[in-house]
């Protein structure tokens, strides 16, 4: 039995970044190509979206909450748990043979059946975070821990912008700042050698 399971995140126009305007907005939809060879194109076929969903669930949700305990989670859930986190599906260039299924699956999340989902299992998130108007959600890399997390900030308060920290992770810290002062904080961090995306609203910012 062979499998093959490539992933891209896309938006609505199938775009990279991950990311919503606010909590309510988010974008949580992604998409896996799949290939898959079992005794049978059927029995492929249902591996195959199984699989997918389960991936899709994972790039998605991963982005909002600690991948650790994601993992987790996601090993004791059944397909009947995922299936329910699903608001939408849709498959694209479908292709069978007698023992082959392959496809693009492409899948949208329900946002409040997700974040149910992640806080019964106690997984740490901020699928639920909802800020004020004039505030935008920040999510920040910092694979060297807090000397990244030093950096940015002292890189924020060089122009007069001020990162209100909200969640630290190992890796990974959730801040928020004035929606009137995005433009600064992205200019000051592109000229001193930091990358960012943005999708619908948040920003997320890395080396």
């Amino acid at each position: 039995m062979k499998r093959h399971i490539a992933r891209c995140l896309m938006g609505a126009a199938i775009a990279m970044g991950a990311f919503g305007t606010n909590a309510d907005a988010r974008n949580l939809t992604a998409t896996a190509s799949v290939n898959v060879t079992s005794d049978t194109a059927a029995m492929a076929k249902n591996m195959a979206i199984g699989e997918a969903r389960r991936q899709i669930i994972r790039d998605v949700l991963g982005q909002y909450a600690d991948v650790s305990q994601l993992d987790a989670w996601m090993a004791a859930a059944t397909d009947a748990d995922l299936t329910n986190l699903i608001a939408a599906s849709g498959i694209d260039n479908e292709r069978l043979s007698s023992t082959t299924y392959s496809a693009n699956i492409t899948m949208t999340l329900e946002r409040d059946a997700a974040r149910a989902w992640l806080n019964d299992g106690g997984v740490q998130n901020w699928l639920g975070d909802v800020g004020v108007t004039n505030r935008s959600l920040v999510v920040v890399a910092v694979p060297n821990g807090l000397g990244d997390w030093i950096d940015i900030n002292s890189v924020a308060r060089g122009v007069g912008v001020s990162l209100d920290t909200r969640r630290m992770m190992p890796r990974q810290i959730v801040a928020d700042v004035a929606a009137n002062q995005r433009a600064l904080l992205t200019a000051a961090l592109r000229d001193a050698g930091w990358r960012y995306a943005d999708d619908d609203g948040v920003l997320h910012i890395w080396r």
